[in-house]
């Protein structure tokens, strides 16, 4: 079974970047779509972003939607996460994850996926 691992978090200041990274340890990965998801304190697992297998196909949250690029680099079994112009409100812990023996496009609810990383605290300060 593909395990994810997630590195990338820490703390900025509001107006600045992080890039997440998401390691798979098995190349089957490759072939099925990576969402990142995040959860607040107190709230619920959010969708942020998904990409497809091959990268083709990327889908956004409205929430983030032109400061973040998700991005993946198979030969390296990594999905990234580039966060830019971060907010106080992008505090939270963010995973990534897949859906194996899927091959359609990414799907924008955290339901729609199976395995899920440990996660990686990102915190804004304003």
């Amino acid at each position: 079974q593909v395990q994810l691992v997630e590195s990338g978090g820490g703390l900025m200041q509001a107006g600045g970047s992080l890039r997440l990274s998401c390691v798979a340890s098995s190349r089957t990965f490759t072939d099925y779509p990576v969402g990142w998801s995040r959860q607040a304190p107190g709230k619920e697992r959010e969708f942020v972003a998904g990409i497809n297998g091959n990268g083709e196909t990327t889908r956004y949250a409205d929430s983030v939607n032109g400061r973040f690029t998700i991005s993946r680099d198979n030969p390296k079994n990594t999905a990234y996460l580039q966060m830019d112009s971060l907010k106080p409100e992008d505090t939270a812990v963010y995973y990534c994850a897949c859906r194996p023996y899927y091959y359609g496009v990414p799907v924008p609810d955290p339901r729609g996926y199976d395995i899920w990383g440990q996660g990686t605290q990102v915190t804004v300060s304003p």
